[in-house]
């Protein structure tokens, strides 16, 4: 019995330090004032400008990416797409298009996978792979990243920074939820009701149907210029960081 006890007290030893190495081998998580601090990952932007920036996921769509553009360019309004690399090579024309028409082209992966079960290594041969692809298509390599699902971690931020990237979420409150098919006028009543300058809203321009994004769109933004706001791509709205602000951007 003795020797029983011996046998299991070494076992419990063992189990505990192998489980504290697997712990210690763990990225610490850091929360957002962590990261907000750094201006390594950006929700919005503090600034007295009547500015926002309205951000489009999982792109291009043949069918709802024009009809964007189109709403976009009617009201004299820029916008970030974060494209998916797959989509991007599928309809290489609309990319061109976004570009040529002076919206904003971010990098929303090659594929849409869950990034919190994905490696360093896969991270950024994941984004590699989109950033060569866009750069290709429009001539520049983009300077924003965007994972799926708003994830974020250090491994994220490292993945990014392998590419000289900002990691791009979107202000808090401001995910239309427009894949959940939500009515058009439930979107737009959204986002005018508190809205704020530096804001960053989030939009989705394919993985469904869109038509609400679309019709959302044709109500919120002559409102919106109507009281003075503009809307620009996150490349321009990161100029507009208030001179008080400290962040290293």
């Amino acid at each position: 019995m003795k020797g029983l006890r011996y046998i299991k007290g070494w076992t419990f030893l063992i189990i505990l330090t192998s489980f504290m190495l697997f712990q210690s081998n763990l990225p610490v998580y850091k929360d957002r004032a962590h990261w907000e601090k750094t201006g390594k990952i950006i929700w919005e932007v503090p600034t007295e400008e009547k500015v926002i920036a309205l951000t489009f996921d999982d792109g291009p769509s043949p069918t709802f990416t024009p009809q964007i553009l189109d709403i976009l360019n009617r009201f004299d309004a820029k916008a970030t797409f974060f494209v998916i690399g797959e989509q991007a090579e599928k309809f290489p024309d609309i990319v061109k298009q976004e570009a040529f028409e002076g919206h904003s082209i971010g990098n929303h992966m090659y594929t849409h996978k869950q990034v919190s079960k994905m490696s360093l290594n896969e991270l950024i041969n994941n984004l590699r792979r989109a950033d060569q692809l866009i750069l290709s298509l429009t001539g520049k390599s983009p300077h924003f990243f965007r994972p799926p699902d708003g994830y974020y971690d250090e491994t994220i931020v490292k993945a990014a920074e392998s590419l000289d990237y900002h990691v791009v979420i979107w202000t808090w409150g401001k995910d239309t939820k427009d894949w959940s098919n939500k009515l058009a006028s439930s979107i737009a009543q959204q986002i005018i009701k508190d809205i704020k300058n530096g804001d960053i809203i989030l939009f989705h321009d394919q993985g469904g149907d869109r038509s609400n994004t679309v019709e959302s769109l044709k109500i919120l933004l002559p409102i919106l210029k109507e009281d003075g706001y503009n809307f620009v791509t996150i490349d321009e709205l990161m100029k507009h960081f208030s001179t008080n602000d400290t962040k290293d951007i």
